[in-house]
């Protein structure tokens, strides 16, 4: 596999010790607005946009496979001359960082993970009585998709406010802020770059792969945590995550649901500073 990277954009605040945030979909460096804040005055806070995504290149091809983003990660913490980070990630960031985590080993500190996408889910996200909310991952895969809702704005703005307003335990975004990414997401060739990601991971995985690899565990110290009210990534899910995380700390945040960073932005930099305190 080539794994050549692309350079990445980034924004960056803070001193001290560095934290990786890596945002989800549909989203991008953005969705760490109310996180930032919060952590600049004790860290070095990065937040990068991954390639399809924000103001990153958006390569006319099939390399958007989690080992893509995580190289250029890695690419990206070797530019800022870091060797060592603390990665809090969120939806598809959480899959990107969980890749970091087995293949950098040594460039990750440890884990703060906001509803996370893992292998002890299995064959449950198949299960009929949530198939209903994964449909959009079907969707993405037609070879159409990306032309037809980013035909226009009007195309974007009615499909990514379906997610905003379901997915949401709780009130996750101002108009203003909804405003702000549908801007970005409205720009040429930026929302089907978006859903590359989806279609690389299609390619690369099946149900019998899901069922049959064998545990790896990750050893780092991992936080999650996890809105119990996010309809998509059920929190009952987490039930297997010992079984994958060496050191894992699971909280159940009540009332919130998919979009934690944006739901619930002081348990994640309360999180996330435990982990400043206590990291070696």
């Amino acid at each position: 596999m080539n794994l050549q990277p692309v350079p990445l954009h980034y924004i960056r605040e803070g001193q001290g010790q560095p934290v990786l945030l890596l945002h989800g979909w549909p989203g991008f460096s953005y969705d760490w607005r109310r996180i930032v804040p919060l952590l600049a005055p004790f860290c070095d806070v990065i937040a990068p946009d991954f390639r399809g995504f924000g103001q990153s290149p958006k390569p006319q091809n099939t390399a958007y496979t989690p080992q893509h983003l995580a190289a250029d990660i890695i690419a990206l913490l070797d530019e800022l001359a870091l060797s060592k980070v603390i990665v809090a990630a969120h939806d598809m960031g959480a899959t990107i960082a969980q890749t970091l985590a087995q293949t950098y080993p040594e460039r990750i500190a440890s884990l703060i993970l906001l509803n996370p996408p893992y292998p002890g889910i299995g064959l449950r996200r198949f299960d009929k009585d949530v198939q209903h909310e994964f449909w959009y991952q079907q969707f993405h895969n037609m070879p159409w998709a990306g032309a037809v809702i980013g035909s226009s704005k009007e195309n974007v703005r009615l499909y990514l406010s379906h997610f905003y307003e379901h997915w949401a335990g709780k009130a996750a975004i101002t108009q203003d802020e909804l405003d702000t990414i549908i801007d970005m997401y409205s720009k040429p060739g930026h929302f089907e770059a978006s859903i590359a990601y989806y279609k690389a991971r299609a390619a690369a995985k099946t149900a019998s792969a899901i069922t049959t690899a064998a545990p790896v565990t990750i050893p780092h110290r991992t936080t999650v945590l996890w809105g119990d009210a996010d309809p998509v990534m059920r929190s009952d899910w987490s039930d297997r995550l010992a079984d994958y995380f060496d050191q894992v700390t699971v909280t159940l945040l009540p009332g919130i649901g998919h979009f934690v960073p944006a739901e619930a932005p002081q348990d994640v930099a309360a999180a996330i500073r435990s982990h400043l305190q206590k990291s070696e």
